[in-house]
């Protein structure tokens, strides 16, 4: 799991990259489902910083990086899959998406982001899922799903705040 400081810092994301890429060949091989060099690539551009990406800013890094156009429905269906898979999250309120560090466990999605820089974290919090999960039962409620978004200041911005 990354944590808050290390994705606020700067730091070489290759390894991110070639992690989640890596990781991301051998879950699609064991599951027996096809990583396409779209799926692959939209992944990786996804994991290119630790900021939530939106599918039109993907579709316009894909045209940059290609001399072909991607239309919006196969992105959307590279997006869908890689959901599906578990390889990547969507931040419902900011309309985006981010890499999963751990697509290998199924899990609710939590995130810490920063309103400064945007960076977005998930959030490996086994007391917040299990408050949620019991206070769902508590009210006779059925959860099916559930993603906490907590909003603030990562360390590296409320440094630089402190100093302005």
């Amino acid at each position: 799991m990354y944590t808050l400081a290390k994705a606020c810092s700067h730091h070489n994301h290759s390894h991110c990259i070639s992690d989640a890429i890596q990781s991301a060949r051998q879950l699609c091989d064991e599951r027996g489902v096809r990583l396409t060099s779209l799926r692959e690539q939209v992944l990786e551009l996804v994991w290119q910083s630790h900021k939530p990406l939106g599918a039109y800013a993907l579709m316009e890094m894909l045209a940059q990086a290609s001399t072909r156009q991607v239309a919006p429905p196969t992105v959307y269906r590279a997006l869908d899959f890689l959901l599906e898979e578990g390889l990547i999250h969507r931040i419902n309120s900011l309309n985006a998406f981010i890499g999963c560090p751990s697509p290998t466990q199924k899990h609710q999605s939590h995130f810490l982001i920063c309103q400064s820089c945007n960076v977005a974290v998930e959030l490996d919090n086994a007391p917040l899922n299990r408050s949620i999960l019991d206070a769902a039962a508590g009210a006779g409620f059925t959860l099916a799903s559930h993603s906490v978004e907590i909003n603030g200041l990562c360390p590296s911005c409320q440094k630089s705040t402190i100093k302005d």
